[in-house]
């Protein structure tokens, strides 16, 4: 049970620490994250790309009902798909609470594009990914349908173990490339790309062979990789993944869906790639947290975990349920933190009907533990708290933040160790 909280935390991707492995450790391959994920749309993506001369279906995007089908006019194409757009996977097997049943739609009638769209838009889908009650649909993306003869799968991502980006890819596409990776490692190639001299006519050459191009498919496959990495430069991605890099019965290569993960560090750069960030699927709370460099990940018990790294997060959680209580969420500051970054947590904290006590867990490496104390001491006085606190504190000027919280007057319980802390959380809740 303990193990399953921090998988909990992990599955959710901490907004902050991705911990999904590629291609498990056969490829000692793995996903460097950003600080947290910069959400965009299918559509947005596929501009990016576009702008970048990958080859992608032809599309257009509507907000209304009369805009879908005039798309579908202009399209004039054999047939169309239109697609709902919000961030949650699933749309295909998705349900309206309009009635109509899948966010995905195949069409040769230009007509009926309109009559879909007007279920979708300003109606909530619900997918195995979205709420209980679904996402509202404010947009759609008409496209031209092409039929897919041959599907691959090709992505450059961050590599650890190297140093540096990585192509890697699978004649094998369209399906989840870890199981491809567990039952036919054989079938997983890679390339290391030098960072100084890009990917090199002969390594995208030799990725498309393996991929199963022939012929002038070969040379064309070739190109949208090479494509493909000036797209993950330009925008500073630290992933680009296309499933599938399709092949059509006219001899084209196409990028049929892509995802793209960017480094926010780099959002002083990519000022037009940010603004495009959609917020309004994100958790209210986890937006609010963001503003102030703070991670938070809901999560479904009483006591809230206020903690400094994704680490000391998770073994928080499992030493709260090793006690028989349950983590609400967990906080994490990370490192610089100053004094309004710790309101500021306590505020979320509090705001939170479910939590029933606090669990302060900090070790103070490049954090100052008195910048904390005199933050906790603010935070409790302005904001009338109201729930137990339990605080442990270790590390730099751990001394004097424990004297500040001491001197304080206020009720807050100290602990001498993690394991005391969160012994007393949740005996602070049997009260």
């Amino acid at each position: 049970m303990a193990a399953s909280m921090a998988s909990q935390a992990a599955a959710r991707g901490l907004r902050t620490a991705t911990s999904k492995h590629l291609l498990l450790d056969k490829l000692k391959c793995t996903w460097q994250s950003p600080r947290r994920w910069l959400n965009l749309q299918e559509y947005q993506s596929k501009k990016l790309m576009q702008e970048s001369g990958v080859a992608v279906q032809r599309f257009y995007v509507a907000d209304t009902a009369s805009e879908a089908l005039e798309a579908a006019k202009r399209l004039d194409a054999k047939e169309i798909v239109l697609k709902a757009q919000i961030l949650a996977g699933g749309r295909g097997k998705g349900v309206f609470d309009s009635g109509l049943k899948g966010g995905v739609h195949l069409t040769k009638d230009p007509a009926v594009v309109g009559e879909l769209a007007n279920k979708m838009l300003g109606f909530n889908l619900t997918t195995k990914q979205t709420p209980k009650d679904g996402v509202k649909v404010k947009m759609v993306m008409v496209a031209e349908a092409l039929d897919i003869s041959r599907e691959t799968y090709f992505a450059i991502l961050m590599d650890r173990a190297c140093n540096g980006p990585v192509m890697v890819g699978s004649p094998q596409g369209g399906m989840d490339i870890e199981e491809v990776a567990a039952s036919t490692p054989e079938l997983i190639f890679k390339e290391v790309i030098d960072i100084f001299e890009g990917v090199r006519d002969d390594q995208a050459l030799r990725m498309a062979a393996n991929l199963g191009f022939k012929g002038p498919l070969q040379r064309q496959a070739a190109d949208q990789i090479k494509r493909l990495y000036d797209l993950f430069l330009k925008v500073d991605a630290t992933q680009v993944e296309v499933n599938p890099l399709g092949e059509t019965p006219e001899g084209q290569v196409v990028c049929f869906d892509a995802k793209i993960s960017f480094d926010d560090n780099a959002e002083f750069r990519q000022k037009a790639v940010f603004a495009m960030d959609d917020m309004t699927e994100s958790d209210p709370t986890e937006t609010e947290a963001a503003k102030w460099d703070l991670k938070y990940i809901g999560l479904d018990g009483n006591i809230a975990c206020f903690v400094n790294g994704a680490g000391l997060a998770m073994a928080t959680c499992d030493i709260i349920d090793l006690h028989g209580g349950k983590p609400a969420n967990f906080l994490d500051l990370g490192g610089g933190v100053k004094e309004r970054q710790v309101y500021e947590a306590f505020k979320l904290l509090t705001a939170d009907p479910k939590v029933e006590a606090i669990l302060v867990n900090i070790f103070g490496g490049i954090v100052n533990c008195a910048i904390i104390a005199n933050g906790i001491t603010k935070a409790c006085r302005e904001l009338e708290l109201k729930v137990p606190l339990v605080v442990r504190l270790e590390g730099t000027n751990v001394n004097e933040a424990k004297r500040i919280l001491s001197d304080s007057g206020l009720p807050i319980t100290a602990a001498e160790n993690l394991d005391d802390a969160a012994r007393k959380a949740v005996a602070a809740i049997k009260k």
